[in-house]
């Protein structure tokens, strides 16, 4: 996946928008993140990081240490809490359909609880 069919992809789940809290521009060098319009809580940060496209997701700590002896293109997360957000590395052994599933359960992680 492209970084652009990622965001457009986050931005199918219900009340979900893209942000650039790091900068004052949308370059596509920079970190995206993607939040829920309601709590602002983020479940999705897009990035570049020595040349690869990686993507930080919010993750349950059992499901993350499964998942990243499942994928060696997924270590813990990168400047994240270890215990609960992973990185995919994009362009390697992290299948399309995965990466959209751990994109939804990390949406679900923030808006447990709550109206969407």
């Amino acid at each position: 996946m492209t970084r652009q069919e990622i965001i457009d992809y986050c931005l199918t789940l219900p009340a979900t928008y893209e942000d650039y809290p790091f900068d004052n521009i949308t370059d596509p060098g920079k970190w995206t993140v993607m939040r829920h319009k309601t709590n602002k809580k983020s479940f999705a940060m897009i990035y570049e990081r020595h040349g690869k496209l990686c993507v930080n997701l919010k993750c349950d700590p059992f499901e993350a240490d499964f998942l990243r002896q499942m994928y060696a293109d997924l270590s813990p997360g990168y400047h994240m809490n270890k215990t609960h957000w992973n990185t995919v590395t994009l362009g390697g052994d992290v299948p399309d359909d995965a990466l959209r599933f751990m994109i939804e359960q990390s949406y679900g992680a923030i808006t447990r609880g709550r109206a969407k």
